[in-house]
């Protein structure tokens, strides 16, 4: 695999989405759950998406419970969650693991591209990747970075 166009992901109902479907456009990536001390940052990531998405930006959100079950088991109830306290319209899809053996494909990709700080394993909720129109991870932000944060690099793809 050489870009995360190469990659296919379930949506919430269940069916598979193509990356490729995103071709051209920057991206970023962010496993997500909505009873973290982090969920507020879904204001932050929604804010960009209203911004930029019609400058391209697209932002894909992927539920995780692998860090202290903090993620609701149906995911009418992480999707509704979203909606009515944060106002998501970005692209959610569906629960994932994002380390160990059960990993999507896809986060093992964005993990083998962009290290963390002392190893590859995700260490928490709002792990955000920066991807580039031509798919290619530009940059890994730690769970605590602020969506706001990553606007300057995000503008520089636009």
């Amino acid at each position: 695999m050489s870009s995360v166009y190469d990659f296919q992901v379930k949506m919430t109902n269940g069916e598979q989405k193509l990356l490729k479907d995103y071709e051209g456009k920057p991206l970023i990536i962010v496993n997500t759950a909505s009873k973290c001390g982090l969920t507020p940052q879904f204001t932050g990531l929604q804010d960009l998406y209203t911004k930029y998405n019609e400058k391209g930006l697209e932002i894909l959100g992927f539920p995780c419970d692998q860090f202290n079950n903090q993620e609701y088991d149906n995911i009418e109830e992480t999707m509704n969650f979203c909606q009515v306290n944060y106002g998501v319209t970005f692209p959610m899809f569906a629960k994932i693991d994002v380390n160990g053996e059960s990993a999507d494909p896809l986060f093992v990709f964005l993990k083998e591209q962009k290290k963390g700080l002392f190893s590859n394993a995700i260490k928490w909720n709002f792990t955000k990747f920066l991807i580039d129109s031509n798919g290619q991870v530009i940059e890994r932000y730690s769970p605590t970075t602020k969506p706001s944060k990553i606007e300057e690099d995000l503008q520089k793809l636009l």
